[in-house]
């Protein structure tokens, strides 16, 4: 039996990235010790500068106190070894987007941790079911897919597996509560809710691009004035990368084998010239680097 939602004290968050530190701060802003986890010292010396600089921010806003953004980093620890986790009670992974790199977590993580801990992943989009089944606790992986910037995003996907247990599921489901989120349950089925509908709406503006319909930054104007949305899709797809666009469309492709998921060739040849977005500089639009 999973341990109740109120018993989770500490957890493991594997991987001090973007997503990984964001995840980590919103656990320690409730109170819970946090163990950060990655390959090396420099990786994690980098989440935590993430965390300094999102905290810092709240200060600014006088939305936290110094005193309390020093109490949350207090309550995050950080290790390159995996046999720190042996005591956790709750593991969130938030490592890179490769279906073998998390089976080799997994496979680490189902020796290590307890029987009844939870093992949450927050893939935006890999299929969970194939880390799950490779492990001896299928039944306990689950996915918890946060949104970006965690610490300020309120939606979390809980993602039931085939072979996830209904209480690891909903046990899941009360700890996106606890945190302040927001949860909704879905399938794990490729984009899950939100990337299902997404990212093929970015690769169609990306086709109206190519095809001529408008000019980028009329194609943004257009969708922002007329569908009420925070960013352009071409704006948006810089600031995600070209690159994972195209992973994630790709993935699509593979798993539904519908050609409706099929990759505009015009991203495919941004991403091959290296216009990834904002990370590389250039991609729909230009950005100092």
């Amino acid at each position: 039996m999973s341990k109740k939602v109120d018993e989770i004290k500490k957890v493991a968050v594997v991987g001090a990235g973007t997503m990984g530190s964001g995840i980590a701060q919103v656990i320690a802003s409730n109170d819970r010790e946090v163990l950060l986890v990655d390959v090396s010292d420099a990786a994690l010396d980098r989440g935590i500068q993430l965390i300094e600089k999102s905290l810092g921010r709240l200060v600014k806003k006088e939305s936290i106190t110094q005193e309390v953004s020093s109490s949350i980093l207090g309550r995050i620890l950080k290790t390159t070894n995996f046999e720190d986790l042996g005591d956790v009670d709750l593991v969130i992974e938030a490592a890179f987007e490769d279906v073998d790199v998390k089976k080799e977590i997994y496979n680490k993580l189902d020796n290590i941790t307890g029987k009844d801990v939870v093992l949450a992943t927050n893939t935006s989009s890999l299929p969970i079911v194939e880390i799950a089944v490779g492990t001896g606790k299928a039944d306990k992986i689950v996915g918890m897919h946060f949104f970006n910037p965690a610490p300020l995003m309120k939606l979390v996907e809980i993602i039931k597996t085939l072979v996830t247990s209904d209480e690891t599921a909903q046990f899941a489901y009360d700890f996106a509560l606890a945190l302040g989120k927001e949860p909704v349950m879905t399938k794990d089925s490729p984009g899950f809710i939100v990337n299902r509908i997404l990212v093929p709406m970015l690769n169609e503006a990306v086709f109206a691009y190519q095809d001529g319909v408008g000019s980028a930054e009329d194609i943004d104007k257009a969708m922002v004035l007329g569908t009420n949305q925070p960013i352009g899709p071409l704006a948006l797809v810089d600031l995600i990368g070209l690159d994972v666009t195209l992973d994630v469309m790709d993935t699509f492709y593979r798993e539904f084998q519908d050609s409706k998921f099929r990759a505009a060739p015009l991203l495919r040849q941004m991403v091959r010239a290296g216009q990834l977005g904002r990370k590389s500089g250039k991609g729909f639009f230009n950005y100092d680097k």
